[in-house]
C-alpha cells in the first residue's frame, strides 16, 4: 500500500508546507526495511498557533463556548471511523505494529475524541462554580481556562492513539496545539491533520511539525510562545525536555516509560496466567511503555509456568503485520533492533538463560524481527531487570512470600503499571495498594481505556493523561472573589 504523503511534510495554520530547510525525513516499513515515502518549523508553527488562540479576541477557539469546539471533535471523530481501514494499514506499515492492533487503535482514536468532545460541552456548565467562604461580605467562584499554546511531543508506539490523547484533550480546552510527532512514525498524524483540515477546523488551532527531536522537539520545548509542553517517551529525552521548559519556569507533564512488573501467585490457572503474562509484554511487538516485562511466579509452580509460557510463545504468530493472524510483528526500526539484540546479549553474558528465543526467527529472512524472548536466572543487579528493553522480552524471577513479591515489585526506579494474577481477591487488594505505580491490574495486564486516567509515579513521570484528569492537564485555574458589601472595608481610618 503506498504512503499518500509524499508532498505533506509540515501541517501549519491549515495548510500543507514545505520544511524551510528543506530537509527530509525517510520512512523505513520496519517488516520489509523499504523506503516508502520521506518527511521536517518551530516559530513558523508557534505564530500560528497564538493567532489561532487570539483571533477574534478568542471567541473563534479560545473562549468559544465548548460546544464549538465539541462539534469539530464529533467530526474528527467521524471522519477517523470513515478511513478507518486506510488509516490502521498505514499505521501497520509505518510502525509494525499487527493490523489488527492497529484497528483497535484507530476504535479508540475516534473514541477518545467522542470522550472529550462530552467533556468540552460539559466545561461550560463548570464555569464559576462556587467557592465557600467563612465571610458574608465576600462571594467567590473558579473559571477554569485553556493554558494557551500547548507543544505536545509524542513516540512512536501509539503514533495516533498517543498523539490524540493529548490532541483531544487540549483542544477540548480551548488551547491550540503544536503536535511533534516521532520521526520514526509520523504518517497517521499527519493523515489526522489533512482530517482537520477536511472537517474545516480553524486554521492554526492544530499544526503539525515532524522533525528530529533535536530540530523540532527540544526549540519546541524552550520556546517562549509555547506556553506548556506535554511529552510521552524515554525517561533521558524527558529529563532533556524539563531542563529546557524550566528555563521559563513552564509546566510539564510526563510519561516517561517503565519496567512494569506482573506478580503470580499459585492459586491461579495456569494458562490464564501464562497468556496475559505474554499479552502483558508482547502486545505491540513489545514496545510499550508499560509493559509488564518483569514477571514474578510463585516458586511453587514456577517450573510448570514457565513450560506453559514456552509453549505459549512458540504458538504465537510472527509475520508480516499485514497478514492475516498476525501477533507479533517487527520492531519499529533497525536502531531499535540492534539495541534490544544488544540487551539479550548483554542479558546472556551477564549469566542469565535465554530460555526461549532471542533471535530473528527463522522464516524470516528480513525486517526487524525479534522472537518472543524468556529469560531466566536473572537477578536483580542485571541490566535486563533493571533497565526498559521497549521489544518482546520477558524475564522470569520466582518469589517465596507476599511480601518477598512486592518488595521485588516495588525495586525499580519506575513506577507506571503492575499487576498480580491472584484468586485472593483481599491479597489483590493489598497488593495494589502496596505497588508503587500509578496504574494497577488485577487479572490482566495492559487494558486501558479513554474514561480512566493513566500516568506514572517515580522515573515514570507525573501528571495524568485520559478522562478527566486529561482535561485537566490544559486548563489553569483562576480564582474571582467579589466584595458585595455596601460598607467601606474600614481598615484605613478616613481623611474625611
Amino acid at each position: 500500500m503506498a504512503i499518500p504523503m509524499p508532498t505533506r511534510q509540515l501541517f501549519i495554520d491549515g495548510e500543507w508546507r514545505e520544511p524551510i530547510l528543506k530537509k527530509r525525513i525517510p520512512i523505513v516499513n520496519p517488516a520489509t526495511e523499504e523506503v516508502i515515502a520521506t518527511t521536517e518549523d518551530v516559530d513558523v508553527a508557534v505564530n500560528a498557533a497564538r493567532r489561532a488562540l487570539s483571533r477574534n479576541k478568542g471567541k473563534d477557539w479560545a473562549k468559544a463556548p465548548g460546544a464549538v469546539r465539541a462539534k469539530y471533535l464529533r467530526a474528527i471523530a467521524a471522519k477517523v471511523n470513515e478511513r478507518k481501514t486506510d488509516l490502521a494499514k498505514l499505521e501497520a506499515l509505518d510502525c509494525g505494529k499487527p493490523l489488527d492492533e492497529a484497528v483497535w487503535d484507530m476504535d479508540d482514536v475516534a473514541g477518545c475524541f467522542e470522550f472529550y468532545a462530552d467533556l468540552a460541552e460539559g466545561l461550560d456548565a463548570k464555569q464559576k462554580a462556587p467557592v465557600s467562604l467563612p465571610m458574608e461580605s465576600f462571594k467567590s467562584y473558579v473559571l477554569k481556562q485553556p493554558l494557551g499554546v500547548v507543544g505536545l511531543i509524542t513516540p512512536w508506539n501509539y503514533p495516533l492513539l498517543m498523539a490524540v490523547w493529548k490532541v483531544a484533550p487540549s483542544l477540548a480546552a480551548g488551547c491550540t496545539a503544536i503536535l511533534k510527532p516521532s520521526e520514526l512514525a509520523s504518517v497517521t498524524c499527519l493523515e489526522l491533520a489533512d482530517i482537520c483540515r477536511e472537517v474545516g477546523l480553524p486554521p492554526g488551532v492544530l499544526n503539525v511539525l515532524t522533525g528530529f527531536g533535536s530540530e523540532a522537539g527540544a526549540p519546541l520545548a524552550s520556546h517562549p510562545g509555547v506556553d506548556k509542553i506535554a511529552f510521552t517517551g524515554s525517561f533521558a529525552t524527558g529529563s532533556k525536555v524539563m531542563t529546557a521548559a524550566a528555563q521559563l519556569v513552564k509546566p510539564v507533564s510526563m510519561e516517561l516509560g517503565g519496567k512494569s512488573p506482573l506478580i503470580v501467585f499459585d492459586d491461579v490457572d495456569l494458562d490464564k496466567a501464562a497468556e496475559w503474562a505474554l499479552f502483558g509484554c508482547f502486545w505491540t511487538n513489545g514496545q510499550i511503555c508499560s509493559a509488564t516485562s518483569r514477571l514474578l511466579v510463585h516458586e511453587s509452580i514456577a517450573s510448570e509456568f514457565i513450560e506453559k509460557l514456552v509453549k505459549w510463545s512458540k504458538n504465537i504468530k510472527i509475520s508480516d503485520p499485514m497478514e492475516e493472524g498476525c501477533r507479533l510483528g517487527p520492531v519499529v526500526s533497525k536502531g531499535q533492533y540492534e539495541k534490544i539484540l544488544k540487551f539479550i546479549s548483554t542479558a546472556k553474558s551477564e549469566g542469565a538463560t535465554i530460555l526461549h528465543g532471542g533471535s530473528r526467527p527463522e522464516h524470516l529472512e528480513k525486517g526487524f524481527f525479534i522472537e518472543p524472548t524468556i529469560i531466566t536466572d536473572v537477578t536483580t543487579s542485571m541490566q535486563i531487570w533493571r533497565e526498559e528493553v521497549f521489544g518482546p522480552v520477558l524475564c522470569v524471577k520466582t518469589f517465596a512470600s507476599e511480601d518477598e513479591a512486592i518488595e521485588l515489585a516495588n525495586d525499580s526506579h519506575y513506577g507506571l503499571g503492575a499487576a498480580v494474577i491472584s484468586n485472593d481477591t483481599e491479597r489483590c487488594d493489598r497488593i495494589s495498594e502496596a505497588f508503587e505505580a500509578g496504574i494497577v491490574w488485577i487479572n490482566c495486564s495492559q487494558p486501558c481505556f479513554t474514561q480512566a486516567p493513566w500516568g506514572g509515579v517515580k522515573r515514570s513521570g507525573f501528571g495524568r493523561e485520559l478522562g478527566e484528569w486529561g482535561l485537566d492537564n490544559y486548563l489553569s485555574v483562576k480564582q474571582v472573589t467579589l466584595y458585595t458589601s455596601n460598607d467601606p472595608w474600614g481598615w484605613y481610618k478616613s481623611p474625611n
